[in-house]
């Protein structure tokens, strides 16, 4: 199970996360600052050993020589809490006197201005070294020694914690100020969201009005607005179904009551004769029920949400227009309907869901078949008008007034004063079905002045993607 995330928990570690690294690398630059400045301040003392030891050498004929008695040289070198060492050498580089574990220096040039202070090793502890060059002769200032002074970092490693602890505990209270600010801060910004959905928690499932905007940052507004977008689709969508419901509840009642007003006739009836009649409109009371039930189903399965059931395929438009045709001859015959198909003489391939295309051409021709007179004529036409294929669908029935042909593909809809029954579900399927293929229906006069004409304007298909592997 994935680890779902908060925005909260998101928020305070982007902020306190650096907060804390700030933390540390400002812990460690304040460590390497406080060292320095803690060397900066003993060095001088060192030196200033360094010059003392070499008041202590005096010129003899052979040579420069250390005269510093063992008390003397514990007076230099004592210090509560550090271990000092030192040596002298002459100019040639011989020893005159010291703690013999001091080595050598590696450079130690004559010319050199000032002392020169470095880290070393000293009996396996780190010292503090400090190297110079100094005169010993006030006669001659150029005859000088090398001296040099080793102590241990007891004092400046205590000094450089100290001046660390003092920085680091003035910053631990700065960044204990600014995570609470953080915490207040990150609290606050997202009042209005656990608002908002405060708000949508305390409705009930029928409350689908607009949630308030006023006060609302405008990080939050585009969220908002898309919420109160979806309520009000929502709201489009159950007004829809609710009427949809309501619409096939009366187109229901009247068949159901029909087959229940029969029925009681039949089981009154004593004439073989009358019992008869009386089933045979049970038969066709039966058969209407049935197809607005399939209609209904039909234009259920059709609905703008079953969007991702479709499955579209190339289908020669041409030759599934000429196969539908012809299974609704016979049909078209015991009415004496002349029904033709006019081809584009060439196949016409469109992106189609093959039953949903089925249910459209049959509605199509249902309602071009029903509504033409007796005797009249229904013609069927694939053609291609630049890049849309064209299916029309071409009746002798009355002409739809120019003010109805846009609500005769309305659910229910049927044209007043119209002796054919029907139960004005199919024309509302045929607009639903082209809606999900991407086509467009018009309907216009027939072209020669008698019936109606429906056309199906589909776009051409898709080009083929790459091969897949």
């Amino acid at each position: 199970m994935a680890r779902r995330s908060r925005l909260r928990d998101v928020l305070l570690a982007s902020l306190l996360g650096p907060l804390l690294v700030l933390l540390l690398v400002d812990s460690a630059l304040s460590w390497w600052t406080s060292a320095q400045l803690a060397n900066r301040a003993y060095d001088r003392g060192l030196y200033e050993i360094a010059r003392e030891a070499a008041l202590h050498v005096h010129a003899t004929p052979s040579g420069p020589r250390l005269d510093l008695t063992p008390a003397a040289e514990r007076a230099l070198l004592v210090d509560q809490d550090d271990r000092m060492a030192l040596r002298v050498w002459s100019a040639p580089g011989t020893p005159i006197g010291g703690d013999p574990a001091l080595e050598a220096p590696a450079h130690a040039p004559r010319d050199a201005r000032g002392p020169r202070f470095h880290t070393g090793m000293l009996r396996g502890e780190p010292v503090r070294i400090v190297v110079a060059w100094l005169p010993y002769d006030e006669a001659d200032p150029s005859r000088q020694v090398l001296v040099q002074v080793a102590e241990t970092l007891g004092k400046r490693h205590r000094l450089a914690w100290e001046i660390v602890a003092s920085i680091v505990a003035a910053q631990l209270v700065l960044i204990g100020m600014a995570c609470a600010a953080v915490f207040w801060g990150v609290g606050h910004g997202l009042r209005p969201l656990s608002a908002v959905g405060s708000a949508v928690a305390r409705r009930s499932h029928q409350d689908l009005s607009p949630l308030e905007t006023e006060g609302v940052p405008e990080e939050v507004r585009p969220l908002v607005d898309e919420v109160n977008a979806l309520m009000l689709r929502l709201g489009a969508t159950l007004d829809a179904q609710n009427r949809f419901v309501a619409d096939a509840a009366h187109q229901l009642k009247t068949p159901v009551a029909g087959l229940k007003a029969q029925i009681e006739v039949a089981l009154g009836e004593d004439d073989p004769d009358r019992v008869r009649h009386s089933l045979a409109q049970l038969y066709v009371s039966a058969e209407r029920l049935s197809r607005i039930v399939q209609q209904l189903l039909a234009l259920a399965r059709n609905e703008p949400g079953a969007v991702a059931a479709v499955h579209l395929q190339a289908v020669d438009l041409e030759a599934f227009a000429l196969e539908i045709c012809m299974e609704w001859a016979p049909q078209a015959l015991r009415r004496s309907i002349d029904l033709g198909f006019d081809g584009h003489g060439s196949p016409l391939a469109i992106d189609a869901d093959p039953d949903r295309l089925r249910d459209l051409i049959n509605n199509l021709i249902d309602n071009a078949v029903r509504y033409s007179h007796e005797g009249g004529k229904v013609t069927v036409a694939v053609r291609l008008h630049g890049d849309e294929r064209l299916l029309s669908i071409s009746d002798d029935g009355p002409t739809i007034p120019a003010q109805e042909r846009t609500r005769v593909f309305e659910r229910f809809h049927r044209l007043v004063g119209g002796r054919t029954e029907g139960s004005g579900l199919g024309l509302a399927i045929v607009s639903e079905i082209a809606a999900l293929h991407g086509a467009r229906i018009t309907l216009q006069e027939d072209h020669d002045g008698t019936g109606n004409a429906f056309t199906v304007h589909f776009p051409p298909p898709e080009p083929p993607g790459p091969a897949r592997v």
